[in-house]
């Protein structure tokens, strides 16, 4: 009896620590139900920036049921590089999707806006062309300083892009797959 008050009065002088909080179980991802193969095409322009977006990007899509190894990595000098690129990866038919990733910022003979708008619009363009699904982590800041505070705040911007990248990529393909699957069953 002496032993359970003494519990009881060590209990009561400790205060309760709540446990630490369940983690929620990671999400169950739906399957592909044919093989994916992806090309990521990387700008080199401030590569420790943007190497960011394919670091998140290959765990995210990891996650996602597309091994590792279903991912050819290429890097191009520059942003503006990428949409030739990604239109002879496409025209080759070996991917089911491609992505895209630059940092352009002002500076050299080209406006930064001028650059991104051109980047984009040629990616859409493989992509309508090709029927080659072409996503972009091209980001254009307003203001970009090469000071540790901006390389900084980009690199985890690039990381949150290329997971969300990664999430786009992989809905699209499960999306292109189930409708491809119902045009060819007549359905659509």
């Amino acid at each position: 009896m002496n032993q359970t008050l003494l519990e009881a009065e060590a209990k009561s002088q400790t205060p309760d620590t709540p446990a630490p909080p369940e983690r929620p179980p990671a999400p169950a991802h739906p399957r592909f139900a044919k093989p994916q193969r992806i090309a990521f095409v990387q700008a080199c322009w401030h590569r420790e920036v943007v190497q960011e977006a394919r670091i998140a990007f290959l765990a995210e899509i990891e996650a996602r049921h597309v091994p590792r190894s279903a991912v050819d990595l290429f890097e191009v000098p520059g942003s503006f590089e990428i949409p030739l690129h990604a239109q002879i990866l496409a025209k080759t038919r070996r991917y089911t999707a491609i992505v895209a990733a630059g940092l352009v910022v002002d500076g050299g003979i080209y406006r930064h806006e001028f650059v991104a708008d051109t980047v984009i619009k040629a990616l859409m363009d493989v992509q309508l062309r090709t029927e080659v699904p072409v996503f972009s982590a091209v980001l254009t800041p307003q203001q970009f300083h090469e000071s540790a505070v901006h390389v900084d705040f980009f690199r985890k911007h690039f990381a949150i892009k290329g997971v969300e990248v990664a999430e786009a990529c992989a809905e699209t393909l499960l999306s292109l797959e189930r409708l491809r699957g119902q045009v060819a069953a007549g359905i659509t």
